[in-house]
């Protein structure tokens, strides 16, 4: 096997900075106060808190050193499906970061913040082109707000119709947070089983869509990697009943430029800026969850939104049937410039072929995979495929060993138990900015350590062997959690 990234190398041990303090170290001079000293109220002196005394060596060196045991995309591969964790331009970064952006105060008249509207006016129409939607805000803070957001329409459409519809439908194979939003709007999620392939069948929706029911939720790829080709047919079937398709656009990284999402009968939709139009995810954000519909639906979505009319552009309210303002100012501003510099850098052809790369990487790791791990779904994938333990299990070797053992050979571990269809689930995404070269170095870790399963099983028990921090005791880290270090 070619040599891998993996390697114990030169980790440093680091103590907390309160253990490295030492009395009368300074890191900074700081002129004397010219304010009268006063005391602070009784309800917030602490005795007992102490902050270390340290030197501007002491901290330039214990951050350096935990940035050291952090694993990131600028270290390595990512092969960790359903969070898209990409290689982004460090370009987008830096235009983030522009003072006369970064420094734009949102709370400007419209007239003297025209360069900020106009970037979300043309983000907007940017988004309605890719995807063929007639309307877009850029309000929702991330995608499970984007899917709130359109659940919430869902519900101001029928309020305003004059109907009361109580149920939504959900595949088994939509993302989690799916029911969780259509719950907390009213609805009561009803759950959907994927065919023998994988994907949805127009007879299973058929059988439970009803004038009781809003509409459904689909995950388009879905949490698989796989396409719902009778995406069409489903919709038509919900149409026919009065009710409404929301797509779940999480994974549009996978078609876009290709699929013109309207003429799928999805009516309303959510965009994951933080996955595919480049923001660094992970940790909990930054993240940007624009929410789009059809025609229909416009005035249903939230305010304010960005419009040029004759005296150049201005944020209005959408009216009075608006799901209201989701976020304050402009939405999570910094994500979406990283998100317009994006689309403008690499233009209506260029877009496309980062899907086609991302389904061409999936497809590859997914054919080079198949004669070492069992493959539930035996079918042509979009951005991610899945894979499962039940080949491990005859040597005792589960997902979380396999898993665990990738850290020796240098590679972040991919989405596990996860989509809950598959039992002992192994989901890896390449994204379309890995090259072939590290691609190869991955899939030969695998097989590497699918040998190891069979060879020496225990090896892979204890595994990570090699890195700062061993396996960990999962069950008591979640009951009995060490929060302080």
């Amino acid at each position: 096997m070619a040599d891998q990234p993996g390697t114990r190398g030169l980790i440093f041990n680091e103590p907390l900075l309160w253990e490295k303090g030492k009395n009368g170290r300074c890191a900074m001079s700081i002129p004397e106060s010219d304010v009268p000293q006063a005391a602070l109220p009784e309800h917030c002196r602490r005795e007992d808190v102490r902050f270390p005394d340290l030197a501007e060596l002491d901290v330039v060196r214990h951050y350096t050193r935990l940035s050291q045991w952090n694993f990131s995309i600028d270290s390595g591969m990512y092969p960790l499906g359903s969070c898209t964790m990409k290689y982004n331009p460090k370009l987008n970064e830096k235009l983030a970061a522009s003072p006369s952006l970064a420094n734009s105060h949102p709370m400007l008249e419209d007239g003297l913040n025209q360069g900020t509207i106009r970037l979300l006016y043309d983000l907007q129409e940017y988004l309605k082109a890719i995807t063929g939607m007639a309307g877009v805000s850029l309000q929702p803070a991330a995608g499970a707000q984007g899917e709130l957001a359109g659940m919430l329409m869902f519900a101001g459409y029928f309020k305003a119709k004059g109907e009361q519809r109580t149920k939504i439908l959900i595949p088994d194979t939509a993302h989690g947070t799916n029911p969780a939003s259509a719950a907390l709007c009213g609805f009561k999620p009803v759950a959907v089983k994927s065919g023998a392939k994988g994907t949805l069948s127009a007879e299973s929706v058929a059988a439970l869509m009803d004038e009781q029911t809003a509409g459904i939720m689909i995950t388009n790829p879905n949490t698989l990697g796989l396409f719902e080709s009778e995406i069409q047919q489903i919709a038509e079937i919900v149409h026919g009943k009065g009710g409404l398709v929301y797509g779940d656009g999480a994974n549009m990284n996978a078609v876009m430029g290709i699929v013109d999402i309207a003429r799928t009968g999805v009516d309303v939709m959510h965009l994951n800026l933080h996955k595919t139009f480049s923001t660094p995810h992970g940790g909990g954000g930054p993240g940007a969850g624009p929410v789009l519909c059809v025609e229909k639906l416009l005035p249903f979505l939230p305010s304010p939104m960005a419009v040029r009319n004759d005296d150049g552009y201005a944020m209005v309210s959408v009216g009075e049937h608006s799901i209201g303002r989701l976020h304050a100012f402009h939405g999570n501003y910094s994500v979406l410039i990283r998100a317009y510099g994006y689309i403008l850098s690499m233009g209506a052809e260029n877009l496309k072929r980062a899907s086609q790369y991302a389904v061409l990487n999936a497809n590859y790791v997914k054919s080079r995979l198949t004669d070492v791990l069992h493959l539930p779904y035996d079918s042509a994938c979009m951005h991610e495929c899945v894979f499962s333990d039940k080949h491990l299990q005859k040597h005792k070797v589960m997902t979380l060993d396999l898993a665990k053992r990738l850290i020796d050979y240098g590679y972040h571990p991919p989405t596990i138990y996860f989509p809950l269809i598959v039992s002992g689930a192994i989901m890896i995404e390449p994204t379309e900015t890995e090259c072939k070269d590290d691609i190869d170095g991955f899939i030969e870790a695998v097989k590497t350590i699918v040998g190891e399963a069979e060879s020496n099983p225990e090896l892979l028990h204890e595994a990570p062997c090699i890195s700062k921090v061993r396996r960990l005791d999962e069950t008591q880290a979640a009951r009995k959690p060490c929060l302080i270090g």
